[in-house]
């Protein structure tokens, strides 16, 4: 029989636990995919984070109860944000999200399917993702893309369970605490043609990479200077010098 002082007396935290279960990113697309969605959201974030206090994951773990070997009990979504946590812990990049240490749960975890999605979709109790994300680490919403199927899914706890989210007039999920919707873009990134997950504000403008609104804005000052010489070539025909104006 286990007596009470065979229990631990503290708690691991996330610099003993471990940060890899030995596996490795499935596929190319995987790794983009993360920082296209992360790059692209973090203007939002740190408008409504002015204080610099939230945390993204990406292919990391969430330890949410103690097991052995501790691995197994961890869930690493692809991709999670965590609102209103600092994003290091004593100085140190995070390992892992510890539930027991933290207390908040993830706001939303989105998976990247790279097999038939029964594992992304799994409801067996302490084992598969969905009963893990609903039932014991409760984030409020769980997209699960596919892009093979060029579509995602995502869903929404509602008194304990996961509820399937209709899809706004736009084909988006719309994610209200955050202010934007998600959803399937196709276009090239990274140079690869793909139908990405992406984000879109409340107004169903696209959120751009860094990249992309520079892009923006050298098309912008191009077209502005075609402007320009179009309007000094009218001047001249008119007899008119324009640098004398």
């Amino acid at each position: 029989m286990t007596t009470i002082s065979e229990f631990p007396t503290t708690l691991p935290d996330h610099t003993q636990l471990p940060e890899s279960d030995g596996t490795f990113v499935k596929n190319f697309q995987e790794h983009p995919q993360s920082i296209l969605l992360t790059e692209s959201i973090e203007p939002i974030l740190r408008q409504l984070h002015p204080d610099g206090q939230y945390a993204i994951g990406q292919d990391s773990g969430i330890y949410w109860r103690l097991t052995e070997p501790p691995e197994r009990g961890a869930e690493a979504p692809d991709w999670f944000y965590v609102p209103n946590v600092p994003p290091t812990l004593d100085g140190q990049m995070r390992r892992s999200y510890v539930m027991w240490q933290e207390i908040v749960s993830p706001l939303i975890a989105l998976e990247f399917v790279s097999g038939n999605g029964q594992e992304e979709r799994d409801r067996t109790p302490y084992e598969g993702k969905f009963w893990v994300y609903e039932q014991a680490i409760n984030i409020p919403f769980y997209g699960i893309y596919e892009v093979t199927k060029a579509s995602v899914e995502a869903y929404h706890l509602v008194e304990g369970r996961y509820s399937l989210l209709p899809t706004n007039d736009r084909g988006h999920y719309p994610i209200p605490p955050l202010g934007v919707e998600l959803g399937i873009w196709q276009g090239r990134y990274k140079n690869v043609e793909l139908p990405w997950l992406r984000w879109w504000d409340s107004e169903g403008n696209l959120l751009l990479t860094g990249e992309e609104r520079a892009e923006q804005e050298r098309q912008r000052a191009d077209l502005a200077e075609q402007e320009n010489a179009r309007l000094r070539e009218q001047l001249r025909a008119l007899g008119i010098e324009p640098d004398t104006l």
